[in-house]
């Protein structure tokens, strides 16, 4: 049964330690899903000079690229050193999949979807086994009523989940609609109605509102 683990872990020795050393204030976010040895991370909580004289500085950042900005922070694809601990390797190599990612005051949390609740143990042995001490802040099995606890039908919520798989509600997106549904292996109109419905049954669920008061009132006459 598949299952998700919200896991807090000492950035020192995975690749920020020396950063957070540098910038103190430093925030980090994961861009996307990991899925290659550079890192989408979006930094903050400095100035871009000092988060840049920090990256330069740092022996655990083997390389670094500006890609875009927004206000006050930046997108770098950074590429750690390969003797240091990189903890989203080592959740892709157990066979786990990190859903989200950020760091702040020293310490990375990272939400992880695993094949079963075995695979969060081997997991954890892992990292301490390369001196990194984590700690499971919660851990919850996806049971098959995940979905329909959300008012989800099993399609709606395995479309959804691989939208977020895929960067598809990244900012800007990482896959159309159109590459989306071919991946998926419908049409993009079938694709765009049953994504309506997912959003129409999150929000009645989440928000506790009756199917009713999802209607919109007739428009009045003239």
């Amino acid at each position: 049964m598949t299952s998700i683990a919200d896991i807090e872990i000492p950035a020192d020795g995975t690749g920020l330690g020396e950063l957070f050393e540098s910038v103190p204030s430093l925030n980090c976010e994961m861009e996307r899903v990991i899925a290659s040895s550079g890192h989408g991370l979006w930094l903050s909580g400095a100035s871009q000079d000092e988060v840049e004289a920090a990256l330069s500085e740092s022996t655990e950042i083997e390389e670094y690229t500006m890609i875009s900005s927004d206000g006050d922070r930046w997108l770098y694809d950074i590429e750690f050193d390969p003797d240091t601990v990189d903890p989203f390797t080592v959740v892709l190599e157990e066979g786990g999949t990190v859903l989200s990612a950020s760091a702040s005051n020293d310490t990375w949390l990272l939400s992880v979807r695993v094949v079963d609740r075995e695979s969060v143990s081997t997991l954890y042995d892992r990292l301490v086994d390369n001196d990194v001490t984590p700690t499971i802040v919660r851990l919850f099995d996806m049971a098959e009523e995940t979905h329909s606890q959300c008012g989800l039908t099993a399609r709606q919520y395995e479309t959804l989940v691989a939208a977020i798989d895929h960067g598809y509600f990244e900012i800007p997106r990482e896959v159309s609609m159109q590459e989306l549904s071919d991946e998926l292996g419908i049409s993009h109109q079938a694709l765009s109605e049953r994504l309506r419905r997912a959003y129409r049954a999150l929000v009645t669920s989440e928000l506790n509102v009756a199917e009713e008061e999802t209607t919109a009132p007739p428009m009045p006459s003239d």
